[in-house]
Order: structure tokens, then C-alpha cells, then sequence
């Protein structure tokens, strides 16, 4: 960057001089920032004006103590003052009729280089002002122009702009050309070259403005400035536990690597939470409050495409650990304990690991690529496999005698009916369970081509059964959910990626009972409206009087609900968060996931299984790394947030499948083609070094100390202005008293 202070008299046109520069070099491409600062409201008072130029945006709006160079209009104000903080080396622009060798004999000038131009011969020639107080910044501004490099038509057409002509063109024609230069010629561009900065003085009248105070003002302050990094929302209502703005630092700074090995410290399935996340974090982001939330969700993915990272186990503790069921919590928990050195086996039902995430979620959400190699991750710390292994409530208790703890993570194994006054099994599949369809559908063991198929639900798996559908060739696709689009519990993106695809959804409608009319089948259903809220919170669907009315269909799918199967547990008990499940005399069973919770996402299913995990660790060796849920109050919400400091960035969007291409089982989006997404992120809460605190310290003192802020309490006297600049809320005042 490059500081130029300019000095002159009220009348000159010193701070109109800046911006004239500022304007100019705009014009090509630097970023600028010029203003000024009066002494007194009238002709002949002393002036300064400030001009500085960077390639990058420019966010200190102090003056200038140490400039690398000074434009004088009136060489009667040069003094020690004046010359205060000039960087040896740096150019001086005179106003003057003498040489600049007539300066440069001057012991106080001989650390710089002198220039000079009789811009006020030039202003009176040129009818600039009048004879007594003759108007010389633009021609200042064309002799300004030949030490900065600046192409003099550009400092002409900025005239434009100011509404200048005739002789100010000419005043600055005629300065470029006559300007006297102390020795050599600078080589074009010479006054942008930066300049060492003086050694700081420490005397009470320094000549060095802005220097730290030798008084030591901190004894003044009542309050002080504290710098504490705080909470981001995402990363609190993270139910993965992920610390989602590490990560998106990582990315912002593109460290793909560094960004997965900060994931899969809390996580094994990046890749998976990357597609089916429902995005609690972007529900939360300050960002939303600008232009959009950040697409973590698409980022997550990025990194586990993308990433690559080695995780390694402890040295192998005695304990062995059983773990039953191989969907996401089964696998975070036996990830976490293998970490820790215990040696894991887990007993899954079917042929192979992903529960629910392979046998329910499509391939155009989740490819098993994806799938596999999150899971590869998780078998290459040691973990064994048992497949084909039902587990009941005897073969449970075996398991508690022949390992030292068990986790039960067997997911919501119960599927919820609807009696539409026909039995699954009677209707010859013509109602089918939608997590059985979807399987179905995967192995390639149905057809519903040219039929009409109504779906009864209003989570992902409804959306996901309807869409599978439409990919199998059904003629038409209906969704119907009792309730309205507010409180459909699927993930948004994928309700109107389905509306996108043809698909149909009825709101505030419930099915009755499906009946024959000439070998055609047909669905009966009422209308809805919204009563008093239910045990989830949401609004109770009331039927609508002599509201029915009747769908064709040719098959139904039922998705509303699952529910934990706990026929496997002691006789009486039931799972518990915080210690092993009681009943048995065995080794110590605790729940996880779904089982525990109910709560129905992969990503909440992941946290739980990583929290029991540590739990169980804390159990065996005393040690205690389950880390609590940090309180409301420290997390960042938008109030506190300097919106205003933030430029606007649109979103970037992923690549996606058109609506014709989506005929087939393709995964429909593409990801993200670049990091830029991340860099959206705001860090709320967060220090990211963007050091404004200490740019603004009119004090000067502050200084950074590797990835902190120290303040020198001793002449802090408490005004604020670091918390007023802190744009991320990491900087907060307490009291003296508080402080010590």
C-alpha cells in the first residue's frame, strides 16, 4: 500500500488534489481511498488531505502517520511537524519556484528526495483561482501524475468527472511536462514504491505521530477490551458435532486436505453428510441475514470427494467392543473407538454396512461410491465385520458375556401402518412400506411403469419413494401429507427438486380407505386444516366435514413414520443417554443413535454414536473427552455480527442434472467446481486475523501474537474502538473489576 499525506492552506484545493489522484488512479484498476481533515472553516487555514493506493481493497480509514511520501502546496508550512513520520527515501512535491536542490541542502531533508513545481505561476496563468489565492491542484495533480507513473490522460478524463476544463487541463499538461526532480529522473512509477517506516520513538512529544503513548493511559480506563473466540451457530447446532467453520476456513484457504482431517475428527461419513444432510448449520447462518446462507452441505461433500487424509488408531487397549448395526451411528461409534485403540466388531442384519443410508436413500441423493468410501475409512482402523447377524434380546445377552461393552445402534427398525382397509400383504403389492420399495427399487426387483402411484408422507422418505417412481417410469406421482409445506419435516431442496420433476403434492390431505370401482383402484382422502398444536409441536391435523374426495391409483406407498424396535433390550428397560441400559448382568449395553434419539438424520445419528462412543471410553479409562454442548450465550448470532462490513457475494451453486436427464438414477447434483462457496463464510465468532482491531487502535496497542490479539493494558484506555471494529464479535468490553 501507499500513503501520500498532502499539506495546504483552505483554498488551495489540497483535498480536492486527492481525490483528483484517487479518481485517476481508479481509472486504472488500483483500489483507492483519499479525505481530509480541516483545521478551521476558512481561506488559509491549514489542511491535510490523505490519499492512499493498494491492488487490494483498503479498510483503514485512520490518517496517515507515516507516509511514504508528501505533496505540499505551501512551502511556508514546511517544518518538523509536516515532516513527522515520512519514511526515509520518500518524495517530497513542493509548490515552489526553487530547485529542489535548494531543499535538499537542508540537514532536516537529506533523508528524501525532492520535487518541485511553481503550480502557482501556473495556476495564475491559466486563470485558476485569483492572484492572491490562486487555485494549484491541478496542477499539482499533473505533477503528482509524472512521479506516481500515472498515464496523464487518465488524470484528465478523472478532471471530467470533477466538472474541470480548459485550464485546468492545461495547468496540468504544462506541470507533467516542467516538474523538477532532485538527481535522476525516477523511473516511471517511482513514487509508488513503498518506504521502510522510521523507528518508533517513545519520547511523551514525539515527532512520530501515532506512536504509542509514554503516559501510561491504561489507568484511565474503567472498562477493557477482552479478546475471547466464541461460538458459531453452525457449528453449534451441528448435530454431527462437526466444527463446521474450521473446516470452511480450511477450504476458504484452500486446504482441502487439512479441511477433511478437521472433519473426520468428529465425523467418518463427510461424504455421505455432504449429500443428505438436511443442513441444520445453513438453517443457522448469519450469511442468510446478506445474501444467502453458505452451502455447507455441498462443501462437506467437496472435501470428502476431494480430500485426502490418513486417520490412525491408538495403541490396542483389552476392551473389545460389540457394536449392533451397521448404519451411521453403529458406524460412528465403532470409528471413534477404534480411534481410541479399542478392538470393535460389528454384527449388521444384512450383507453389507450403510443401513438405512444404502438401503433408503436412492443413488441420485447418495451414490455407493460415495457410500463405500466412507465406510472403507471406517474398516481400515481394524473394525470386523459379522453379516447375516439378527440379533435378539438372548443373542444380546451372549454378546455382554463374550465382549466388555455392547452398543446397540439398531436404528428405527418398526415401519408405522395406515389402515386403509386393506393388508400390506393382501393387496399383492399394491401397498407397499416405503423403505421396502426403496430397497426394492435398488436391487431392481419392482416395476410401477405406466402406473399411478400416490405416496403417503411428508419426510425424505416419501420424497425419496416418489421420486424413485417417476425414475421407474410410473405415468403420474402423488404425494399426499396432512398437514402443510411449513411443517413438512423433508429436506426443502428435495421437496421442490421433486415439484421440479412432475411430481404432485397435496397438502392438508390424509387418506381414508382404498376402494374398486370397474377393476380400477382408487384412494379416498380428506381435507385438513391446522388445530392446536400436537406432542411435536407442530399444528394437529383436523379433518374438514364433507370434505372427501377420491385419487386414482394403482399402488400406494406408505411413508409415515418408523419407530425403535426395543424387543432386543432386558425385559423392562429402555435406553438411557448418559449410562448403559440396566436389566442385563453382563457387560455394560449403551443405545446410540436413532434408537436413543429418534431423531431421523444420518447426521444426527453420527453425533450420537461418536458422543456414546467417548462416553463408554470415559467409562474404561477415566478419561473424560465427551466435550458438553457449549451455552446459548456464547453463540453469535447476527445482531452482533458487522453486517456492514461485508461485501455481497452471491451464492455459488452446484452443477445439476436438467429435468430431462433425471430419467434415470443419476446422481441429479454434480457438486461444487470450485472453493469460492467457502470463503462466503463470515468466521462468526471466530478470529480470522483480519486484524481491523488492530488498524483501528487509535492508540496503537494492540499487536497480534501468532492466532491471537494482546492488548497492552498498561495504555488501553478502554474507548472501544476495537469492539466497534470487530466484525466477527470476538472483541468484548468488561469492566476493570471483571477484567482483573
Amino acid at each position: 500500500m501507499i500513503e501520500i499525506r498532502i499539506h495546504g492552506r483552505g483554498g488551495q484545493g489540497g483535498v480536492t488534489l486527492a481525490k483528483l489522484l484517487a479518481a485517476s488512479e481508479h481509472r486504472e484498476g488500483k483500489s483507492v481511498q483519499a479525505f481530509g481533515v480541516y483545521a478551521a472553516e476558512r481561506s488559509g487555514a491549514p489542511v491535510q488531505a490523505f490519499l492512499r493506493l493498494d491492488e487490494e481493497p483498503i479498510h483503514n480509514p485512520n490518517q496517515i502517520y507515516k507516509p511514504d511520501h508528501l505533496i505540499v502546496l505551501d512551502p511556508t508550512l514546511i517544518s518538523p511537524v509536516i515532516l513527522s513520520g515520512l519514511k526515509p527515501g520518500g518524495f517530497i512535491l513542493l509548490n515552489c519556484d526553487k530547485s529542489p536542490e535548494h531543499y535538499a541542502v537542508q540537514e532536516r531533508a537529506k533523508k528524501f528526495r525532492i520535487a518541485t513545481i511553481d503550480a502557482t505561476s501556473i495556476a495564475v496563468r491559466n486563470g485558476l483561482g485569483s492572484a492572491s489565492v490562486p487555485i494549484v491542484n491541478t496542477a499539482l495533480a499533473g505533477a503528482a501524475a509524472r512521479l506516481l507513473g500515472l498515464n496523464l490522460e487518465s488524470v484528465i478524463d478523472a478532471f471530467g468527472d470533477f466538472g474541470f476544463g480548459g485550464g485546468n487541463i492545461e495547468a496540468a499538461r504544462e506541470a507533467y511536462d516542467g516538474i523538477r526532480i532532485q538527481q535522476q529522473e525516477p523511473e516511471p512509477g517511482e513514487l509508488t514504491k513503498e518506504r521502510p517506516a522510521p523507528p518508533s520513538s517513545h519520547s511523551v512529544l514525539s515527532e512520530n505521530t501515532g506512536a504509542p503513548p509514554a503516559l501510561r493511559t491504561g489507568e484511565w480506563a474503567n472498562h477493557q477490551p477482552v479478546w475471547k473466540n466464541a461460538t458459531p451457530p453452525c457449528n453449534f447446532v451441528c448435530p454431527a458435532g462437526n466444527d463446521v467453520q474450521g473446516f470452511l476456513k480450511a477450504l476458504g484457504d484452500e486446504k482441502v486436505d487439512e479441511a477433511l482431517g478437521i472433519l473426520l475428527e468428529t465425523s467418518p461419513l463427510p461424504s455421505v453428510c455432504g449429500r443428505v444432510c438436511p443442513g441444520f448449520c445453513m438453517m443457522q447462518c448469519n450469511r442468510s441475514e446478506l445474501e444467502g446462507p453458505v452451502n455447507v452441505r455441498a462443501l462437506e461433500r467437496y472435501a470428502g470427494d476431494h480430500g485426502e487424509a490418513t486417520v490412525s488408531a491408538a495403541e490396542r487397549r483389552p476392551e473389545r467392543v460389540a457394536v449392533i448395526g451397521g448404519g451411521p451411528a453403529g458406524l460412528s461409534g465403532a470409528y471413534h473407538l477404534a480411534r481410541l485403540g479399542y478392538g470393535v466388531t460389528i454384527f449388521e442384519a444384512g450383507d453389507e454396512l450403510g443401513g438405512l443410508m444404502r438401503t433408503g436413500i436412492p443413488s441420485y441423493r447418495l451414490p455407493p461410491e460415495a457410500l463405500d468410501r466412507d465406510i472403507d475409512r471406517v474398516l481400515s482402523l481394524g473394525v470386523e465385520t459379522q453379516f447375516g447377524s439378527h440379533i435378539d434380546r438372548a443373542r444380546l445377552e451372549n454378546l455382554t458375556h463374550e465382549y466388555d461393552a455392547v452398543m446397540a445402534a439398531t436404528g428405527l427398525q418398526r415401519l408405522t401402518s395406515v389402515d386403509l382397509g386393506m393388508d400390506l400383504g393382501s393387496g399383492q403389492g399394491k401397498i407397499l412400506q416405503g423403505i421396502e420399495f426403496l430397497d426394492s427399487t435398488r436391487q431392481g426387483e419392482i416395476s410401477v411403469d405406466g402406473e399411478e402411484i400416490v405416496v403417503v408422507g411428508g419426510g425424505n422418505t416419501a420424497i425419496d419413494a416418489a421420486r424413485s417412481a417417476f425414475r421407474l417410469g410410473a405415468d403420474s406421482v402423488r404425494i399426499i401429507y396432512r398437514r402443510t409445506r411449513d411443517e413438512m419435516p423433508a429436506i426443502p431442496e428435495e421437496v421442490d427438486e421433486a415439484i421440479d420433476e412432475g411430481i404432485q403434492v397435496d397438502f392438508l390431505t390424509a387418506p381414508l380407505k382404498i376402494s374398486r370401482d370397474n377393476g380400477k383402484r382408487h384412494l379416498r382422502c380428506q381435507r385438513m386444516e391446522l388445530g392446536e398444536p400436537d406432542d411435536s409441536g407442530r399444528r394437529r391435523p383436523v379433518p374438514i366435514t364433507n370434505s372427501e374426495f377420491e385419487l386414482p391409483c394403482d399402488r400406494v406407498i406408505l411413508a409415515v413414520g418408523q419407530r425403535a424396535d426395543l424387543s432386543l433390550l432386558p425385559e423392562g428397560s429402555e435406553p438411557r443417554v448418559d449410562r448403559p441400559i440396566e436389566g442385563g448382568d453382563g457387560a455394560p449395553v449403551f443405545s446410540a443413535g436413532d434408537l436413543l434419539t429418534n431423531e431421523g438424520t444420518v447426521t444426527a445419528a453420527i453425533g450420537c454414536g461418536r458422543d456414546m462412543a467417548l462416553l463408554l471410553h470415559e467409562r474404561f479409562s477415566g478419561e473424560r473427552l465427551y466435550r458438553d454442548k457449549p451455552p446459548e450465550e456464547t453463540v453469535i448470532r447476527s445482531d452482533k455480527i458487522r453486517m456492514h462490513h461485508f461485501a455481497i457475494h452471491q451464492p455459488h451453486h452446484q452443477a445439476e442434472l436438467s429435468g430431462e436427464e433425471r430419467r434415470s438414477f443419476a446422481e441429479v447434483h454434480q457438486g461444487l467446481d470450485s472453493l469460492d462457496e467457502a470463503k462466503r463464510c463470515l468466521s462468526c465468532g471466530v478470529c480470522n486475523a483480519c486484524d481491523r482491531c488492530v488498524t483501528f487502535c487509535p492508540d496503537g496497542v494492540l499487536r497480534r501474537e501468532g492466532d491471537r490479539v494482546v492488548f497492552d493494558y498498561d495504555y488501553c484506555k478502554g474507548c472501544g474502538v476495537c469492539v466497534s471494529e470487530c466484525s466477527r464479535a470476538v472483541i468484548y468490553m468488561k469492566s476493570s473489576e471483571e477484567a482483573a
